[in-house]
C-alpha cells in the first residue's frame, strides 16, 4: 500500500493515465481505460458494505449483544482485517504531502465518501470535489464508463452523503433538491465567486441522480427530494420507476419483489428509511411495507448479476449513525443486526460466485460508542471528573478512579436506563442490554444485564473505523490504511484505475 505522501502523485498519474472528465451542460461524463492487472487482484465484482458511523466498539458490542462474548458477527468472519484512518482536509487545502495540506481530524461522511469514492482527500460538506472544488470522477462513475452494471443502496436518502458519494458532484452536501437556494450550494470560501446554476457543482443532488444514470440500480429512501420532472428523466433512460415521485407515492417491498427492469429506481420513504427496531415493534404500520437493507442489497445482486463485465456495488447501513447521534443505544444494536444481516447476503453471494469482493467498513466512528464494566459510570454522569490517585508519580500517566459510592450529577444520571434518544437526560447514564451469556431471565435495562455501553457525544470521533474484506485484491487492507486507499483497492480490483 502506498504511503500518504505520494497520494497526490498517484492521483496525477491516474489521472492522466486513466481518465479524462468533462462537465457537459451541468451533466459530468467520463471515460476510463482498463489498465491490466494481475489475475490474483482481479475481481469481477465488487460489493462495498458501509456502516455509517460503524466504530470498532459498534462492532464488539453487537457480537456481544446478539451472539456472546465467543461469538462473531457475519462481517468478522472475512479473512482479511485491518483498520482504516478517516480524517478529512480544510477547504482550499492540498493532498497530504503537499505544503499546502492542512487536516481536519475529524470527517463527515461527504468528505468520507469522496475519499474512498474518488481518491482523495476533501472538506467536510464535499461531494465528488477535491478540497479546492475541483470535480473529480467516482469509481462508480469509471465502472460505469468500463461496462460494469452498478448499483446504490442505503436505508438513508439516496441524496444523503455516502450514497451521493458515488453519483454526484456538490460543493455542499446540503445541495440535495428540489427545492434550494444559493446558499444551499455555493461555497464562495472555496470557489472565490458564484458559478453559473447549470455547473454540475451546485446542480442539485437529485437532479444529478435522475439524470446522469450513473447507478443502473437505486434502493433506498429519499422520494420527497424528487419530483415530477426526475421521474420523466429517469423513464426517459429506461428506469423501471418503483412508486412515483411525481406523485409522492413510495414503493414498497412488493415492488421490488416484481421488479425485474436492467435499471431500477425505488425509493421505499419519503425520508430515511425507518429503524429496525420500530417495524419490528409495530407489523402493522405502514413503515413495515419497508424492504431491510439485506432485502434491498438481495435485491440489487439478482438485478445486476447477468452482466458479462461484472458489477459494482455500494450499500449503507446509514441508521447506525443516525441513532449514534441520538445516543440511542438499543436502536443502534439493531441497525447493527440488520447491516450484518446484508454482509451475510453479499458474502454468500460472493462465496458461491467465486469472483467477487467484499469490502465491509464504515465512513467514520460515532459518538464515541463506549463498553464500560458492568456496575460502573462515567465521567460524563459524575458532578466533577475523578482525580488522580497517584498524581505524584511522574512516572504514572493517570490512574483515574472512583469509589462505586461516588457523587452522580443527578440532572444526568438516573442508573442503567435505554433511553429513547438524546432527549433524555438518562442516556447518559449507562444503557444495559442482556446477552446470549447471561442467566436466562435477565433483562434488557437491568442492573443485573452483562453489556454496558455509553456514549461521549453525540458527534462523530476522528477514530479509526475497522475494514473486513474478502475476495480478490484485498490482501492490503490486512493493515492500517487510509480511507483514500479503499479507492485503489477498489479500482484495482475492477481495472479501472492504475
Amino acid at each position: 500500500m502506498r504511503t500518504s505522501t505520494r497520494r497526490g502523485a498517484s492521483r496525477r498519474v491516474m489521472a492522466a493515465a486513466a481518465v479524462a472528465l468533462a462537465v457537459v451542460a451541468g451533466s459530468v461524463v467520463t471515460t476510463a481505460t482498463a489498465i491490466a492487472q494481475p489475475d490474483h487482484s482481479r475481481a469481477k465484482n465488487v460489493i462495498y458494505l458501509v456502516g455509517d458511523g460503524m466504530g470498532r466498539t459498534h462492532v464488539d458490542a453487537a457480537r456481544q449483544r446478539y451472539y456472546g462474548a465467543a461469538g462473531k458477527l457475519v462481517m468478522e468472519t472475512l479473512p482479511t482485517v485491518g483498520q482504516v484512518t478517516t480524517y478529512a482536509v480544510q477547504k482550499t487545502s492540498g493532498q497530504p504531502g503537499e505544503a499546502d495540506f492542512v487536516p481536519e481530524y475529524v470527517t463527515d461522511s461527504a468528505s468520507s465518501a469522496t475519499a474512498w469514492s474518488s481518491g482523495v482527500k476533501t472538506y467536510n460538506a464535499a461531494l465528488g470535489v477535491d478540497a479546492k472544488g475541483e470535480v473529480v470522477p467516482t469509481l462508480m462513475e469509471l465502472a460505469k464508463k468500463a461496462g460494469y452494471r452498478t448499483g446504490n443502496v442505503s436505508t438513508a436518502e439516496i441524496t444523503d452523503a455516502t450514497p451521493a458519494g458515488q453519483m454526484s458532484h456538490a460543493l455542499a452536501r446540503g445541495c440535495q433538491g428540489p427545492t434550494y437556494s444559493a446558499a444551499a450550494c455555493q461555497d464562495l470560501a472555496v470557489t472565490g465567486e458564484a458559478l453559473p446554476t447549470d455547473d454540475v457543482r451546485v446542480t442539485p443532488i437529485a437532479d444529478q441522480i435522475a439524470r446522469n444514470g450513473t447507478a443502473d440500480v437505486v434502493l433506498g429512501g429519499g422520494l420527497a427530494r424528487f419530483d415530477a420532472a426526475d421521474e420523466e428523466a429517469l423513464a426517459a433512460q429506461g428506469y423501471e420507476v418503483l412508486g412515483s415521485p411525481a406523485d409522492q407515492a413510495v414503493a414498497t417491498r412488493d415492488d421490488l419483489d416484481d421488479a425485474d427492469g436492467r435499471k431500477v429506481f425505488g425509493l421505499f420513504n419519503r425520508g430515511n428509511l425507518t429503524i429496525e427496531k420500530f417495524k419490528r415493534e409495530n407489523p402493522n404500520a405502514v413503515q413495515a411495507a419497508e424492504p431491510s437493507v439485506a432485502e434491498m442489497t438481495s435485491k440489487a445482486i439478482d438485478l445486476l448479476r447477468n452482466n458479462k463485465k461484472g458489477f459494482y456495488l455500494q450499500v449503507e447501513g446509514a441508521l447506525i449513525d443516525k441513532r449514534s447521534h441520538a445516543n440511542d443505544a438499543a436502536q443502534t444494536l439493531e441497525e447493527m443486526k440488520a447491516f450484518d444481516e446484508a454482509v451475510r447476503v453479499a458474502l454468500n453471494f460472493a462465496k458461491k460466485d467465486g469472483n467477487t469482493t467484499v469490502i465491509v467498513t464504515a465512513d467514520h466512528e460515532c459518538a464515541g460508542f463506549n463498553i464500560i464494566g458492568k456496575g460502573s459510570y462515567t465521567n460524563a454522569e459524575a458532578v466533577t471528573p475523578p482525580g488522580n490517585v497517584d498524581a505524584g508519580n511522574t512516572a504514572n500517566n493517570s490512574a483515574p478512579s472512583r469509589a462505586a459510592s461516588g457523587a452522580l450529577d443527578g440532572t444526568r444520571s438516573t442508573g442503567p436506563v435505554n433511553g429513547s434518544g438524546s432527549g433524555n437526560s438518562g442516556n447518559f447514564a449507562p444503557a444495559t442490554f442482556a446477552t446470549p451469556d447471561d442467566p436466562e431471565g435477565v433483562e434488557d435495562g437491568s442492573p443485573e444485564a452483562s453489556l454496558w455501553l455509553t456514549y461521549l457525544s453525540g458527534n462523530h470521533t476522528g477514530a479509526a473505523v475497522p475494514v473486513f474484506a474478502y475476495g480478490p485484491g484485498t490482501r492490503d487492507l490486512a493493515d492500517t490504511v487510509d480511507n483514500t486507499d479503499l479507492f485503489d483497492v477498489v479500482g484495482h480490483a475492477l481495472r479501472v484505475v492504475r
